[in-house]
Formats: structure tokens, sequence, C-alpha cells
């Protein structure tokens, strides 16, 4: 991962440095995950990085596309290293938890909005993010089993 993940700095022109590194590489670990976990992360293998450095870097990373910030409704902000494809989310309403879904066209933006009215006034559209809401299994299971 080191070596992938310094050719993707490179490429994106930033500098290689290890607090990058370890985010990119707590990223990949823990996709979906929010900044206190990634933070938590990065400071096992770099305990001396700032909190801040971490939310640099983040930025860095996310300005760059080399990570995608996405934030589900009543969500932190949560980040993760599968970028450059057209896939939407699927959170748990229970407990949280995010899971990736293919796009069922699979080419940007994958949906395309009505416009009776001329809302769009001119915008074009290239992206558009679908979030599913619904129950995991793992709550679902629990919440059968804990029904009288």
């Amino acid at each position: 991962m080191t070596s992938d993940a310094a050719g993707l700095l490179r490429n994106a022109e930033l500098r290689v440095t290890r607090p990058r590194l370890a985010v990119l590489a707590a990223v990949a670990e823990h996709p979906h995950a929010d900044t206190d976990t990634i933070v938590g992360v990065v400071r096992q293998a770099l305990p001396e990085v700032s909190r801040q450095a971490v939310y640099d870097v983040l930025a860095a990373l996310t300005g760059v596309g080399l990570l995608r910030k996405i934030q589900p409704s009543g969500s932190p902000a949560r980040y993760e290293s599968r970028v450059g494809d057209n896939h939407h989310h699927m959170v748990c309403r229970s407990c949280g938890v995010i899971a990736d879904v293919d796009c069922a066209v699979g080419e940007a933006p994958c949906l395309i909005p009505s416009d009776p009215d001329g809302a769009l006034d001119g915008f074009v559209v290239d992206e558009a993010e679908v979030v599913y809401w619904g129950i995991c299994p793992a709550c679902t299971a629990h919440n059968v089993g804990s029904q009288p």
C-alpha cells in the first residue's frame, strides 16, 4: 500500500509525507470512517500527529480526488478511498453502518432530473448522489430476535 499510496500522491502533485500515507492507509482500511476514527487510526501509527494535521490532510486528499467525502443526513462527514466510479451508499437507520451500492446505470450522472419548469436554468448535470436508507442485516436480525 505504501508504494501505491506514494505513487498516488505524486501523481496528484502532492508531497509524500508520513501523515498523508497514514491517512490514505487508515481510510483504505476503514471505508466510510468518520474523522474521529481516522484520527485514532493515524495516531496509532504516528502518535505525534495533531487532529488539525489529519483534518488538513483529509481536505487536501479530498481536494485532489484521492478521497471522497460523504455526509449522509444526520451523520458526521465520512471518507472513502473508492473514487472515480459512479456508486452510491446504503445507510442503516439503526446503527449507521454504510455500504457501497453500485449504480444501476453505470455512468454519471446515472439519474437525469425532470425539468418541467426549467428549474435547472442552464445547469449541466454531471453527478447524482443517491443515498438509500434502510436497516442492515445485523440490526434486522437483532430486532427480530428481541421482539416478543
